[in-house]
């Protein structure tokens, strides 16, 4: 079997960080009051757009927190479908992002949204990893 590139391990770690992201998220919706709440200071925005949400906004970001740890684990055992999950998540996000740019027009804020998802996709595209992907575990 061959090695697994880097990029695959490095894009499974950005996927566990932003899984960990979520359901501490989610968590906090869900439960207020408790001590995850002061991890919103971190980012105070989208706590104030979580909460204008409403608490049930948790549910769905626990969801999107395990399913983003299922492609995490699906990427390090070599699952295709994982390998589909993580493109089409950061295609979305890409997408997603350069509608907020053409809506608000924050050069710097969008080019570092943009700029980030779009270099995960780039190397999940190259053909080293395309190649593991599409070779059969063994």
């Amino acid at each position: 079997m061959r090695q697994r590139p880097i990029t695959v391990t490095i894009v499974a770690g950005l996927l566990f960080a932003t899984a960990a992201m979520a359901a501490v998220a989610g968590c906090s919706l869900l439960l207020p009051g408790t001590v995850l709440d002061r991890l919103w200071d971190l980012n105070k925005p989208g706590e104030e757009f979580f909460r204008a949400l409403g608490r049930s906004v948790g549910v769905p970001l626990l969801l999107l927190g395990a399913a983003m740890l299922a492609a995490a684990l699906g990427l390090l055992q070599r699952r295709n479908w994982a390998w589909w999950f993580a493109v089409v998540l950061f295609a979305i996000h890409v997408a997603a992002d350069v509608v907020g740019f053409v809506i608000n027009r924050d050069w710097l804020k969008s080019a570092r949204s943009i700029l980030i998802p779009a270099a995960v996709l780039y190397v999940l595209t190259r053909p080293p990893v395309r190649r593991y992907f599409r070779q059969e575990r063994q």
